[in-house]
């Protein structure tokens, strides 16, 4: 059976998760390159073994192998900054583009919210780890109400699933999951937190999601709640609420205060999320690699299944 070559840059946790995703469970890919810096890093070691072609030569060594003129789709898990240089490079050479960092050059893209919508952009933008697991969340609060003036998303990972990139980039998380909360979730305005938890052993990913929004009703909240972890469990198994929807009256005698927005009453919606990884690569404590590389997997999947229709037409 005929499928697309992909190529991988970023030899770190977040590539070498999503290389084993490809490699075990992708239905139109199959990996053409594993691309990093490091000649040591356990990604391109394994890659190896795997019979991969490598390079710890970055973006250049990647374009120097032999098949690169056959690999049609690369995964950039490095950074934001690196994310623009590369990007430049291969929108040039005609490669399409999966940014699993937060540089969002291109449209933001969670499949439960926005599924194929973008499946066409050179570049396609997979927001953040804790994006990808708590925006479905805000988003289906939005569909249930009037209004959702204010998202605020807490992701906590365990500080041994934060490899080098993840770390430096930690300004673009909070600005890029921000920004995707108003944009994909709908919420006039949005905040995210992320916390790098030290405690051994290490602790399984949780978020928390705080909504405050205007009409509606809490019956239709749980239900579109409900709704929506059926959909990412559809790519991503290991997700779940953690327990039941809380809510709160914000009553016209205490509102709070949103900034941009000034004071505002409303229901608040708790939602406490937890995301167990495949284990893949790093144990089960890792879903912020599971939900990002799974998102990443399923959206290049799709591509992929429609550049083989176009081919064998």
């Amino acid at each position: 059976m005929a499928k697309v070559k992909a190529a991988i840059i970023g030899s770190g946790n977040i590539g070498t998760d999503l290389m084993i995703k490809i490699m075990r469970t992708s239905k139109n890919l199959e990996m053409g390159a594993m691309v990093g810096i490091d000649p040591n890093s356990d990604g391109l070691a394994r890659a190896a073994r795997l019979g991969v072609p490598v390079t710890h030569e970055g973006i250049e060594g990647l374009r120097k192998l032999p098949n690169y003129k056959d690999i049609k789709v690369v995964f950039d898990a490095t950074s934001a900054g690196a994310h623009i240089k590369n990007n430049a490079i291969l929108q040039a050479d005609g490669k399409k583009v999966i940014d699993l960092t937060p540089a969002a050059v291109g449209p933001f893209t969670i499949p439960a919210i926005n599924g194929d919508a973008n499946i066409d952009a050179p570049n396609v933008n997979m927001v953040t780890c804790g994006g990808q697991a708590t925006i479905p969340m805000v988003y289906a609060v939005k569909r249930a109400v009037d209004r959702v003036v204010y998202g605020e998303i807490v992701a906590s990972i365990s500080s041994k699933s934060a490899g080098p990139g993840t770390r430096a980039n930690i300004d673009e998380f909070t600005e890029t999951t921000s920004h995707a909360i108003e944009k994909l979730g709908g919420a006039e305005r949005g905040k995210a937190i992320i916390i790098l938890n030290p405690a051994e052993p290490p602790l399984i990913m949780r978020d928390t999601v705080f909504v405050l929004s205007q009409g509606g009703s809490r019956e239709a909240i749980e239900a579109s709640v409900a709704e929506m972890e059926k959909a990412v469990q559809s790519y991503v198994p290991g997700y779940r609420l953690k327990q039941k929807v809380q809510f709160e009256n914000i009553g016209d005698n205490a509102p709070v205060r949103i900034p941009g927005i000034g004071f505002t009453s409303g229901l608040k919606t708790t939602i406490l999320l937890e995301v167990e990884g495949a284990a893949h690569y790093l144990p089960a404590y890792a879903g912020n690699l599971d939900i990002m590389t799974s998102a990443a997997l399923v959206t290049a999947d799709h591509w992929a299944a429609r550049e083989l229709i176009k081919e064998a037409a």
